[in-house]
């Protein structure tokens, strides 16, 4: 890939419903409180220090019933995000049918994709853009939990990014259980 990166921009797709589904029933074994949950305007620092370029942050959120979390809404348009609330019928995924067409759509243009999911269900449309020699491709996610079938492109070029340790999205330490690579090793934590 070019190094010029003039003009381009960074798409943050962010699969609300699953991050908040991971942090809750995987990681806290319960709804997360404020404290525990990520801080977007930290996630989308992240994404414009990492390529170093505008970001364009888009987040998907299920309306299907017909509200509107206003507060939250309202919270991420002031740090910069894009909120997209969909609506559907009881049996769609709303959210992971508006990610897939973003993704297809994004792979008919310039531009570079972060996208914050665990679900394989994205793969098909994560591995276009993976392949195309011109784009770069990452992932923000808890490593733990990402499906096998997005874990399985890293060999082929999907850039992987913890949200917890790679990002700093948290105020607080997670009580994950992980492989710890040895250079992040902290023995105070356990003592």
């Amino acid at each position: 890939m070019s190094q010029d990166t003039a003009g381009r921009t960074t798409y943050l797709l962010v699969d609300g419903e699953n991050i908040d589904a991971t942090l809750g029933s995987s990681i806290l074994g319960g709804r997360p409180t404020p404290e525990q949950r990520p801080r977007w305007e930290r996630v989308l620092q992240f994404a414009q220090q990492t390529w170093q370029q505008p970001v364009k942050g888009l987040f998907f959120l299920n309306a299907s019933n017909g509200n509107l979390p206003m507060p939250f809404v309202q919270a991420l348009l002031a740090i910069g995000f894009q909120p997209i609330p969909l609506s559907g019928e009881s049996y769609e995924k709303v959210v992971d049918i508006g990610i897939k067409r973003t993704l297809a759509a994004i792979a008919q243009r310039e531009g570079d994709v972060l996208l914050a999911s665990h679900d394989g269900d994205f793969a098909p449309e994560v591995e276009v853009l993976v392949d195309d020699p011109d784009r770069r491709v990452g992932l923000l996610a808890f490593r733990e939990f990402t499906s096998t079938a997005l874990a399985g492109l890293t060999a082929r070029g999907l850039s992987t990014f913890d949200l917890e340790s790679d990002v700093a999205a948290f105020n607080v330490q997670l009580p994950r259980l992980r492989i710890i690579p040895l250079e992040e090793f902290d023995p105070l934590r356990y003592l």
